[in-house]
């Protein structure tokens, strides 16, 4: 559904995401983070980006990962102090500290009530800084022993693709950075937008943070073994009576053969996607201004009401009344604006 305007409302600057590109940073990371917060969306009828992004640099001609290029000519750590999102990627070599100007600046940012990210082993950054202490945590799962190690007072997640733990959200790995952009996308603008942005991308619109981050075939080994026939058939009949069962049949498999193939190719259980699908097209029917919920129930799905606030809740943090009055029809996140609960920069 086309957006009417991506001005914040008067008065209120735009939502600003800082990334911090520090000495052997991931490239792919950062591309991560500017392709789904910086790029303009004119597919949403948007003149410019959902956000403001700004890449920032502990010192000029900082080189990234295996000296394939450096960064030059960004600004430098003092534009941490204007972040409204803060991002760190990560970098392979883990064990060389980070630089105390780069630790102090994610204190700052943290202390203010910035949102803080981390990108696969951007995890420890935060960490060394200490906001992490006493927090859940995620990151990639080939650094977990070595995570734990170092700093014990996390409570690290290692099996999971992200970890939304309020204001600070960490991803496990380079992909898992999309899942996460995505999600936050979510949060602010609603299934919608993060729909347009996941076509844009070519990526799944929706996995849960919760799905297993290691997946030990992504590629099916026989041709046949892909499950993107039997995801879109489902994707079509979401309000249909489907159950585990139905899936294996149009499949062509038994259900334990079934649960396989989602555990080795998705990373999570037939009904864990479809409940996961069958929120987000509530969502997107709440958006799009459906504002009877029992029809929104039923065409999601998701059967009765209490199911639908029981599910939404989980997935959202909101309840079906609260996430129309934020994301539907006429509100400002429908006009492709940040929301005010947003923004953590003060004037």
């Amino acid at each position: 559904m086309p957006q009417e305007s991506s001005q914040p409302p008067a008065g209120r600057p735009p939502h600003r995401v800082v990334v911090v590109v520090d000495e052997g940073t991931n490239p792919f990371e950062v591309g991560v983070a500017t392709e789904v917060f910086g790029l303009p969306r004119p597919e949403l009828g948007l003149p410019g980006a959902l956000y403001e992004i700004v890449l920032c640099a502990p010192r000029s001609g900082v080189r990234m990962n295996h000296g394939f290029f450096t960064l030059a000519g960004v600004p430098g750590l003092d534009a941490v102090d204007t972040a409204d999102t803060l991002i760190m990627p990560g970098r392979p070599d883990n064990t060389v500290p980070r630089a105390p100007d780069v630790l102090a600046a994610i204190r700052r940012a943290h202390a203010r009530g910035a949102r803080i990210m981390s990108f696969c082993t951007g995890a420890f950054a935060l960490a060394e800084s200490g906001i992490l202490d006493g927090r859940r945590a995620s990151t990639h799962w080939q650094w977990a022993d070595s995570f734990r190690e170092r700093f014990p007072a996390v409570q690290l997640e290692p099996d999971v693709l992200f970890v939304d733990d309020g204001d600070i959200l960490t991803a496990a790995g380079s992909a898992a950075a999309i899942d996460l952009g995505l999600h936050i996308v979510r949060k602010d603008f609603g299934a919608e937008v993060a729909n347009s942005v996941s076509r844009r991308l070519v990526f799944a619109a929706h996995r849960d943070g919760g799905q297993r981050q290691f997946v030990e075939r992504p590629v099916p080994e026989v041709r046949d073994e892909s499950l993107a026939p039997v995801l879109a058939w489902a994707q079509e009949r979401l309000g249909d009576p489907l159950t585990v069962a139905g899936l294996a049949a149009r499949a062509g498999v038994s259900t334990a053969t079934l649960h396989r193939r989602f555990r080795a190719q998705l990373g999570t259980t037939p009904l864990a996607w479809l409940t996961g699908e069958r929120v987000a097209l509530a969502c997107r029917l709440i958006e799009r201004g459906e504002e009877r919920l029992d029809v929104v129930a039923h065409l999601s799905g998701l059967g009765t009401l209490a199911n639908l606030r029981a599910r939404l809740r989980r997935e959202t943090g909101l309840s079906p009344s609260d996430y129309r009055r934020r994301f539907g029809p006429g509100t400002p996140a429908a006009a492709g604006r940040i929301p005010a609960a947003a923004t953590a920069r003060t004037p």
